[in-house]
């Protein structure tokens, strides 16, 4: 997991060929003030959703992993705590993967916290998994998918 302020994007925008082409995309668009949905940027290879959750208590969210995606969270407004525990840790598997939706879930304890503010992002990999939209009341984010 990758943790840092939209203002520096620029250090991490080499990890994928596509980062930068997110990270472009997120800085020139108000999309604090966009309708709420899918964002096509370059298909399925690079898109936003952009939502607006309720916040989850930490003991009843659960931790999501992905295979197909990277996961960009970047917080709009409001606070998320995003859970992590690594991979080679986790026990219980509540929901086996499934390509539709590229998405498994755990009930495992994150044993890791990182509390985003507005304008900070959270990059996770495929052997990242985390509990998202840890918090209270409504939040505003975007969830970049970015293609492996």
């Amino acid at each position: 997991m990758i943790v840092s302020n939209l203002q520096n994007s620029q250090r991490v925008e080499s990890l994928h060929p596509l980062f930068k082409t997110l990270f472009d995309y997120v800085k020139s668009h108000d999309l604090l003030h966009a309708e709420l949905g899918r964002i096509e940027i370059k298909g399925d290879d690079l898109f936003i959703n952009n939502v607006n959750p309720e916040g989850v208590a930490a003991e009843k969210q659960v931790l999501e992993l992905h295979r197909a995606y990277i996961d960009v969270h970047i917080l709009l407004e409001g606070k998320e705590r995003i859970g992590w525990k690594a991979i080679e840790d986790l026990e219980t598997e509540i929901k086996p993967y499934e390509e539709e939706g590229d998405c498994a879930l755990y009930s495992d304890v994150p044993t890791t916290f990182v509390d985003l503010l507005p304008g900070q992002f959270a990059i996770v990999y495929p052997e990242d998994p985390h509990a998202p939209v840890i918090g209270e009341g409504k939040i505003r984010k975007l969830i970049a998918k970015v293609k492996l």
